[in-house]
């Protein structure tokens, strides 16, 4: 008698669809990097109506020595993605997918993306977003850094979008506001994408916004 498997939970279907979905831009873009994949909250310890939806962190992780001379120092990039931010669809998921795959790609070709101690997406990370399918837009005070996917990205990453939205079924509860001027470390620095307070997809503000936008955060942002 044949036990049928059990069904997955939904820790294994949200990890099984970003990572396809990050394997695809790979597929079409080559040297988009590996990373490992993490889950967790985009708003614990933010000021009030700041959420962050993704982060790529150059190198942050070790590889556990293997007993080859080397391996160890290997580094491994991450990707973040917060579990608040999951509530936005599919469409903007992937979309912040692609923006964090854009630092991804300038790590890769040594690009500063980013300029102000972080805080300002110049000019290379617009050409690395619009390579990547992106429709990139400038935000006041924090440059280039409005996101959208392009009509082409839709179709072509169509499968990636359905695995997306089909995955999507649960998504985290924001956190408490954090504490006002509550300044962060500057040590291990990395690129953080947050919505903005009046975002009406933003997990903590229900307030009518036109345009969504992923916000870096000052100093926040190592260009790699």
């Amino acid at each position: 008698m044949t036990t049928a498997a059990p069904a997955q939970t939904i820790t294994e279907r949200l990890v099984s669809a970003l990572t396809a979905a990050w394997r695809a831009i790979q597929h079409h873009h080559p040297e988009v990097p590996d990373v490992v994949l993490t889950l967790g909250s985009g708003t614990l310890g933010k000021r009030g109506g700041e959420t962050t939806l993704g982060h790529f962190a150059a190198g942050r992780w070790q590889l556990a020595a293997t007993g080859e001379k080397g391996d160890q120092d290997a580094g491994l990039h991450e990707l973040f993605v917060s579990g608040e931010g999951l509530r936005r669809g599919a469409a903007d998921v992937l979309g912040t997918l692609l923006h964090e795959a854009a630092h991804g790609l300038a790590a890769a070709r040594k690009i500063s993306d980013t300029s102000r101690q972080g805080r300002y997406h110049n000019k290379r990370f617009k050409a690395l977003g619009e390579e990547l399918g992106l429709v990139i837009t400038e935000v006041d005070k924090i440059g280039w850094s409005g996101t959208a996917l392009g009509p082409e990205a839709e179709q072509r990453y169509a499968d990636a979008l359905a695995g997306l939205a089909a995955a999507m079924t649960a998504f985290r509860r924001a956190e408490v506001t954090g504490l006002p001027g509550k300044s962060k470390s500057k040590n291990l620095l990395v690129a953080e994408c947050l919505c903005p307070a009046q975002d009406p997809r933003c997990p903590r503000d229900p307030g009518r916004r036109p345009d969504h936008v992923r916000r870096m955060r000052p100093g926040v942002h190592r260009p790699g």
